[in-house]
């Protein structure tokens, strides 16, 4: 349970970081923007430390397909765009993947 609460709260700091960035430089908010930003991605960056896992490569491997979900979730409710069922299958196929990198059977 903790290692799924910690996913989430990692993809919502990183996605709201860059979309600060975005933001400001693609939606020509100020500067400011990029502060809080750089305070998300902080965040993300640390709550992935939190995750328990034997090794870096497999909570960040494993956290991709979190990270995806959240992306079409942040897509539909901030950016009020609806995915599409390609994007859903998608992010199905990267949840299957994750889900088998966090418990696969290991030797």
């Amino acid at each position: 349970m903790k290692t799924g609460v910690v996913y989430v709260a990692a993809a919502i700091a990183e996605i709201a970081g860059c979309f600060a960035f975005w933001g400001w430089l693609r939606l020509g908010k100020p500067i400011w923007w990029a502060f809080p930003g750089l305070l998300s991605l902080a965040a993300f960056a640390y709550l992935l430390t939190l995750v328990e896992s034997d090794a870096a490569g497999r909570a960040y491997a494993t956290y991709g397909g979190i990270y995806i979900v959240a992306s079409l979730v942040w897509l539909w409710i901030i950016e009020s765009s609806r995915p599409d069922r390609w994007d859903i299958a998608g992010a199905c196929v990267c949840l299957i993947g994750a889900a088998i990198i966090l418990w696969g059977p290991r030797g």
